[in-house]
């Protein structure tokens, strides 16, 4: 026995299965993409403009849907079965931008903005200046029943197409429309098999037909129909027949698909079945494709995946070698070195040291005449070189990167929407040169913090910070086994404990590192940013797993299943006669 709570646990579920397959993300140019992202926008149409309103108005008129194949004459049955001219007919018809839905007058209520197609606006303004869907009350149209004349679903204009679509998603029963030259188009079959796919109920129009070939096409036909699963669907015939002056079929061409069509509408019974069969084989079909969405999301989670593992392993890479170049000395070369060889000069300063701190003044600067030292001469260096190797480095990285994408259908779209990806960011030299200078001013404070209470001149204090603070720069650079590192070494010996100076240059080697770590992380997250986060994707993915598991045991809660006589697609043993 079903509970009270069943049908509004099924409401919930499908409601928020529309939420979460509307918010799937699909942004990578996987080989299946544009696939999954067709898949998800039939989906959330069918949830938004049939299922969910249906679902919530289950005694809402029948909505048939008159769709097929170009040239099948649908508006010329349409407004035959309706006797009076309800939409236009011809080449130039206007159901682009407006199709035409007649109903009887007494329920134009059902037929608002919340009832279906609630995207579609509404309108009443004849022909193709007003988009929307135009509503038509007729008294021919009998209660309980509505008309939807829809394009062409093989029109060669692909509005036209994709509006076709949406309006046979939207349909409690199709009354599908060929003729004798169409009928074994590949086109409308594909449509009759997605409704054989979902349970719609359909019914079947062989339009326009010879009456001397009638028999052999009808009978073609209907071994098609049970080939594919449609056998119990009804198959009318209208033969070729000249219209009155209005553009409408003779009466006794059409009775047949009129009385079946006022029958169904007067059957309370086999109305509500038509609805309830159509609406769980769609409620059924739609969970399904909803996991069949999930599935084709795992491509989605796999390229997130690699391309998140370019970026991390090219910039662990590029951290790990500027660590090693930090840290092993090889920053004290070139410019670096013979800018400090020319400070400490050659071995003057190293002899003054040795003797008495106060000597070495001379060699730490030029004097107090402001003129730049030489000191500042080897601290440009090191932040010159410093900007460099960061540089070289980032772009390295970014090299890296962007050849291991440009391998992938996914990364190569990246990768080919953003030229000079792979260069580094013009701005990137500049904020290399800052971490250098913010690093070269803490390493100086914390000399001056170092010798503030040490028994030092004033003039040692006020001109030998400087210098001291480049000596502990090159010593911290990991310069220990060569000549300037010893150099170094010995003027902070002289000066401070040796606890103290090792203290000193771990702690500038840790900030330096610190400083440029976060400099490289900041231009691994520029390529970061420019594919998802593989976590986020998963997450993605399961919440719409979820909400499908959710949806199909509310389907099962609920009794539509168990109210629809299963294979009762026909409703009406007389709609097989032509």
């Amino acid at each position: 026995m079903v509970g009270v709570d069943a049908p509004g646990e099924l409401l919930g579920a499908l409601s928020t299965l529309l939420d979460r397959v509307r918010h799937v993300e699909l942004p990578l140019a996987t080989d299946d993409a544009p696939e999954a992202r067709r898949l998800q926008a039939a989906v959330a149409d069918q949830l938004s403009d049939y299922v969910l309103p249906r679902l919530v108005q289950l005694d809402a008129p029948v909505l048939v849907v008159v769709g097929g194949s170009t040239g099948a004459g649908k508006s010329t049955l349409v407004n035959s079965i309706v006797g009076e001219v309800v939409t236009e007919s011809g080449v130039l018809r206007p159901t682009t931008r407006s199709p035409v839905l007649t109903h009887h007058p007494d329920d134009g209520a059902w037929f608002q903005a919340d009832r279906i197609l609630p995207d579609l606006p509404r309108t009443d303004v004849p022909g193709n200046a007003t988009y929307g869907l135009r509503l038509r009350a007729s008294s021919h149209v009998p209660k309980g029943l509505s008309i939807l004349d829809a394009p062409d679903v093989d029109s060669i204009d692909e509005g036209n197409r994709e509006l076709a679509t949406q309006l046979l998603a939207a349909a409690d029963l199709w009354l599908f429309v060929t003729s004798a030259a169409r009928y074994a188009d590949q086109v409308p079959w594909d449509y009759l098999r997605q409704a054989s796919e979902r349970s719609t109920s359909v019914a079947v129009v062989l339009d326009r037909t010879a009456p001397d070939g009638i028999v052999e096409v009808r009978g073609h036909l209907a071994r098609m129909m049970t080939a594919r699963g449609l056998s119990d669907s009804p198959l009318f015939t209208v033969p070729e027949t000249p219209v009155d002056t209005d553009g409408l079929l003779p009466a006794d061409a059409v009775k047949p698909i009129v009385d079946w069509l006022h029958d169904l509408a007067s059957n309370d019974e086999t109305r509500a079945l038509i609805v309830r069969s159509t609406l769980d084989g769609a409620v059924r079909h739609n969970v399904l494709r909803s996991h069949d969405l999930a599935d084709a999301y795992e491509s989605q989670v796999r390229a997130a995946d690699e391309l998140r593992a370019a970026v991390d392993g090219s910039f662990a890479e590029s951290e790990r070698a500027l660590r090693a170049t930090l840290a092993g000395g090889s920053l004290v070369s070139g410019d670096v070195a013979a800018r400090w060889q020319n400070f400490v000069g050659t071995g003057e300063m190293l002899r003054s040291v040795e003797g008495k701190v106060g000597r070495i003044r001379e060699r730490l600067v030029d004097g107090v005449t402001g003129k730049r030292s030489k000191a500042d001469d080897v601290a440009a260096a090191i932040e010159h070189d410093l900007a460099v190797l960061i540089v070289d480095h980032a772009e390295s990285a970014a090299t890296t990167v962007v050849a291991q994408w440009a391998s992938d259908p996914a990364g190569e779209a990246i990768v080919a929407a953003r030229p000079g990806l792979d260069r580094a960011p013009r701005d990137l030299r500049a904020r290399a040169e800052r971490v250098g200078r913010d690093w070269q001013q803490h390493v100086t404070e914390q000399v001056r913090v170092a010798v503030a209470d040490r028994r030092l001149s004033t003039d040692v204090l006020a001109i030998g910070v400087p210098g001291l603070a480049v000596s502990l720069m090159i010593t911290a650079l990991g310069a220990g086994g060569t000549e300037a590192g010893r150099i170094s070494r010995r003027v902070l010996d002289a000066v401070l404990s040796s606890d103290v100076v090792e203290r000193l240059a771990q702690d500038a080697l840790a900030t330096l590192e610190t400083q440029v770590m976060r400099l490289v992380q900041e231009e691994r997250a520029r390529f970061a940013a420019l594919s998802p986060d593989p976590e986020h994707v998963r997450e993605s993915q399961q919440t719409l797993r979820d909400a499908a598991r959710r949806a199909e045991y509310a389907r099962h809660l609920d009794d539509l299943e168990t109210r629809v006589v299963r294979g009762s697609h026909s409703t009406g043993q007389g709609g097989t006669t032509g």
